[in-house]
C-alpha cells in the first residue's frame, strides 16, 4: 500500500536510490528471481513522480552478508549519501536487505528521519521521521535479526547431529584421502604416506618434537602440503618442515584413530576471526573411531608418557640432608655485608630535616 501524500517537492528532487543485495554467491548464480525482483523496484519509484534519471543503483555488496556493515562498502555509501542530504527516497526488497543488524537498521532510520528521507520496500512507503512508521520499520528490523538467528541455529544444530553421528564431512588432514564411498583412507600417493610414517617413527624413537625436524632437514626430507582453496585447490606442494607443523599433527586426534569436532572456538570481530582451543568436556562431539590410522593410538599413549616422564626427570630432587623448621641454618655464602642500623621511628610533627619536634603555633593550645 502506497501513500503518495507522504511525497513531497522536496522529496521529489532528490535522487531515489535502491540498494540490492543477494546474500551469498549462491543466490547471485542460482537463485536469480529474488534478483530480478530487486531490479524492479524502481517501477514504484516510478510511479510516486521520480524520473529513471534520478535513479540511482548501489548493487555493490553483491554475495555479503548483511549482518555487519563493515564489510560492505554499498551500504557504507548509501549511509553517507543519505546523511548528506542527496537522497530523496531508499528504496529495498526487504529490511533484510539492507541489514540484518539492529544497531545498523536503526542508525539508518535515525539518519533518515533527520534528513526527511522515505524508505520503501515490497510492502510500502514509510516516512521514519513519524511515529507510527518508524515503530513499523523498528519491528521489521528486529525480525530481520532474530530471523538470522533462527537460521544460523537451524544450520548449526544439522551440523552438530551429524558430527555426533561422526558422519560430518570434514577436509582429511594430511596422509589421508576420501575414496568414491566417501570414506577415510590412506592417501593413495605413497610419497605422502612415507613422509607421515617417517614423522611418527622419528618421534616415537627421539621423543622431540624438535628431533623429528632436525632429522627431515638433516636427511633433506621435504613435507607435503595440500592446498585447500584458490586456484590451486587440491594441489600438494612440497617444502621445509617446521615444529608447529610437528606439534599440530602430532595433537591431532584424527592421527590416533579418532573423529572430533569442535576442538576451537572461532569468533569474528570484524574482518579479524580468532580461534581458541577448548577442553575436551567443552566440545560438542564425542571422539569416535573412524579412522584408518587406529592403529596409531598407541603413539599418542607413548608420547604422552614420554613428555611426563620427561617432566619428572626435570624436576630437581628435594634435599633431605638439611634439618626442617626454625633450627635450620643456611650454607656459608662467603663474606656477608653489614646490615645498615634500623631507622629510627619517625615521630608525628617532626621536621623531615631535623627530626625533631615542631613548635606549636603561637596561640594555639598545644596537646
Amino acid at each position: 500500500m502506497l501513500s503518495a501524500t507522504k511525497v513531497t517537492g522536496e522529496h521529489l528532487r532528490r535522487d531515489a536510490y535502491l540498494y540490492v543485495r543477494p546474500s551469498s554467491l549462491q543466490h547471485v548464480q542460482d537463485h536469480r528471481e529474488s534478483t530480478a525482483r530487486q531490479y524492479d523496484l524502481p517501477g514504484r519509484a516510478h510511479a510516486l513522480g521520480w524520473t529513471p534519471e534520478q535513479t540511482v543503483v548501489i548493487d555493490e555488496d553483491q554475495g555479503l552478508s548483511g549482518a555487519s556493515a563493515a564489510a560492505r562498502p554499498g551500504f557504507q555509501r548509501l549511509v553517507a549519501e543519505v546523511g548528506l542530504g542527496h537522497v530523496g527516497l531508499v528504496m529495498g526488497l526487504e529490511v533484510s536487505r539492507l541489514a540484518r543488524n539492529s544497531a545498523d537498521w536503526h542508525r539508518l532510520l535515525e539518519i533518515c528521519a533527520l534528513a526527511e528521507t522515505l524508505s520503501l520496500d515490497e510492502d510500502g512507503l514509510y516516512d521514519p521521521s513519524q511515529f507510527n512508521d518508524r515503530l513499523l520499520l523498528g519491528l521489521k528490523g528486529t525480525m530481520s535479526e532474530a530471523e538470522l538467528h533462527v537460521l544460523r541455529a537451524r544450520l548449526l544444530g544439522g551440523t552438530l547431529n551429524k558430527a555426533r553421528r561422526g558422519e560430518l564431512w570434514m577436509r582429511p588432514p594430511i596422509g589421508f584421502a576420501i575414496d568414491r564411498a566417501g570414506r577415510l583412507t590412506f592417501d593413495p600417493d605413497t610419497q605422502i604416506q612415507g613422509a607421515v610414517r617417517l614423522l611418527f617413527e622419528t618421534f616415537r624413537r627421539t621423543g622431540s618434537a624438535e628431533q623429528v625436524v632436525r632429522h627431515f632437514a638433516r636427511e633433506g626430507v621435504r613435507w607435503p602440503r595440500r592446498l585447500p582453496t584458490g586456484p590451486r585447490a587440491g594441489e600438494v606442494v612440497w617444502g621445509q618442515l617446521r615444529q608447529s607443523r610437528v606439534l599440530d599433527i602430532l595433537h591431532n586426534p584424527r592421527y590416533a584413530g579418532a573423529f572430533v569436532y569442535g576442538r576451537r572456538r572461532q569468533r569474528r570481530v570484524g574482518r579479524r576471526r580468532s580461534r581458541t582451543p577448548l577442553p575436551r568436556r567443552r566440545r560438542r562431539s564425542p571422539y569416535r573411531r573412524r579412522s584408518p590410522y587406529r592403529q596409531r593410538s598407541p603413539y599418542r599413549q607413548r608420547s604422552r608418557h614420554r613428555r611426563r616422564s620427561r617432566h619428572r626427570r626435570r624436576r630437581r630432587p628435594q634435599r633431605t640432608d638439611r634439618p626442617m623448621g626454625p633450627q635450620r641454618t643456611l650454607p656459608p655464602s662467603g663474606p656477608r655485608r653489614a646490615r645498615a642500623p634500623a631507622r629510627p621511628p619517625r615521630r608525628a610533627g617532626a621536621d623531615r630535616l631535623t627530626r625533631q619536634p615542631l613548635p606549636a603555633y603561637p596561640g594555639l593550645p598545644s596537646g
